[in-house]
């Protein structure tokens, strides 16, 4: 019985068979660019700002909209298109969300003017938004038990190793001025691996949907994008702007917009349709402590990756090559639990999540100690063992929460359940991002300097962390759906 209410907690049979797996070694893989490119481009851009803005003449927003429009596109749309994955085949909409991000991405490489390569960008986030939330869901709906649990490990090392990656890729591409491409290798780099990643695609994937197509909820995806618009806009173009009064009047419209979508989504789900975002698998127990758990671990995360970069190429002087490599560590403690990851949440279930938060909470506090006492001296020698830390534990958190919040929602619906748990990541990041950033810059003119302010975010972070161990015990207390 205990093994019974582990597995419903972490999403992950507690003994599962011994059956071979119907994705190979190769299929997998190329399943999980999907989750890898769309967020190595959402970060590798970070680097390259500044030479876009000098050889585009682009102002401070429009810089900040290269990012924010890509990731607002991305989250708005990410509900959607897992939708029409359970409705017309996930396999047709990854394909489609691929070669459309490939195209996309040697439109941005060749942008001759910025209002090019932000109207690129947002199809771009589109297209991620048709291909990421098919590779959870054909994990879901293909695999089972252990083959399962580690896909699913690898979909959340894909995401953050990405993450950690993209800085240092786009730190070597830009400094390496390859043929004289500058800013224009971080998205010519897409170009290659997509078209094999296509080609590889066509031929070992196959093709999963629901039994029953349901149409897409058209009024409820207008009002889930006009919330995440109102949300995620004024939080990336607030801080270059100086906050105009236009920001706070859209954050102040959030509340009623989401009251609105709540109310239709109610109405629709009543009456017997299929709402976009059902409210009965939002009241299912398990799935909203997940996403709780996982909105306080990628706003943290987003808001940390934002101001390292300040930090370690500002105060730190170093080199976004360095800055970049600083980041490493981090990297490889995701991939340490891409090989460890599914065994100890076949042992340990919902407490790995605990164990996880505990052990990036010790990362942290003592990269703020180091930070402290070294700054501005420090090297990515130096950050390398926090970040190893940092790094392992948020693998460990970051991988069972995946299982847990689309193990939610029926094999038929997958889509459903990867769409939502990337629109809060989505979304959560970009929060991150804008608050923490906030916050940072806010230290940062201060006697603080950067160097304190980096140090009160990543002891901000420990806490949050801290927080976050009664809520992961309540995760795995007792089974999801009781409705607490």
């Amino acid at each position: 019985m205990t093994d019974q209410l582990q597995a419903t907690a972490t999403g992950v049979p507690a003994r599962p068979r011994a059956v071979a797996s119907p994705l190979g070694p190769v299929a997998l893989t190329t399943l999980l660019f999907g989750a890898f490119l769309p967020m190595l481009s959402f970060f590798i851009i970070n680097v390259a700002l500044p030479a876009i803005g000098s050889d585009l003449q682009a102002t401070s927003g429009e810089l900040q909209l290269v990012v924010g429009s890509y990731g607002i596109a991305n989250a708005t749309l990410l509900v959607v298109g897992g939708r029409l994955g359970d409705g017309f085949g996930r396999k047709r909409l990854f394909l489609i969300g691929l070669a459309g991000f490939t195209v996309l991405s040697l439109i941005c490489a060749i942008a001759p003017t910025i209002g090019v390569l932000l109207a690129a960008r947002v199809v771009q986030g589109a297209a991620a938004a048709a291909m990421t939330p098919q590779v959870l869901a054909s994990i879901t709906s293909l695999l089972t038990g252990e083959h399962r649990a580690r896909a699913m490990a690898m979909f959340g090392v894909a995401g953050g190793t990405a993450a950690a990656l993209g800085q240092i890729l786009g730190g070597v591409l830009v400094e390496a001025n390859v043929f004289g491409l500058g800013w224009r290798a971080v998205f010519l780099v897409n170009v290659p691996v997509g078209v094999l990643a296509v080609a590889a695609a066509i031929r070992l994937l196959p093709e999963t949907k629901a039994e029953k197509a349901h149409r897409v909820d058209l009024v409820g995806a207008a009002l889930l994008a006009l919330a995440l618009v109102l949300l995620l806009l004024p939080l990336t173009e607030g801080r270059p702007l100086g906050w105009p009064l236009w920001t706070w009047l859209c954050l102040a419209a959030v509340i009623p917009a989401v009251a609105l979508l709540g109310l239709h989504q109610h109405r629709s789900e009543k009456s017997g349709r299929a709402p976009l975002i059902p409210p009965t698998v939002l009241r299912l127990r398990a799935m909203r402590l997940g996403l709780l758990l996982a909105s306080a671990f990628f706003t943290t995360f987003g808001g940390f990756m934002f101001v390292f970069a300040l930090a370690t190429q500002g105060e730190a002087h170093m080199s976004p090559l360095e800055g970049g490599l600083s980041l490493l560590p981090l990297a490889v403690g995701f991939l340490i639990t891409s090989v460890y990851g599914p065994r100890l949440q076949q042992r340990y279930g919902a407490g790995l999540i605990l164990r996880g938060w505990l052990i990036q909470a010790v990362g942290y506090a003592v990269l703020a100690v180091i930070t402290l006492v070294a700054w501005p001296d420090v090297t990515p020698w130096t950050l390398a063992v926090p970040m190893l830390i940092a790094g392992f534990g948020s693998g460990l958190v970051m991988v069972p929460l995946i299982g847990v919040v689309v193990g939610q929602v029926p094999p038929a619906q997958a889509g459903l359940g990867s769409g939502i748990l990337l629109t809060s990541q989505q979304t959560t990041l970009a929060f991150g991002a804008a608050i923490v950033g906030t916050a940072y810059l806010a230290l940062a003119g201060t006697s603080w300097g950067q160097g304190g302010a980096l140090a009160a975010v990543a002891l901000s972070i420990t806490v949050v962390s801290l927080l976050m161990t009664p809520v992961t015990h309540r995760l795995g207390s007792r089974p999801s759906g009781t409705g607490a």
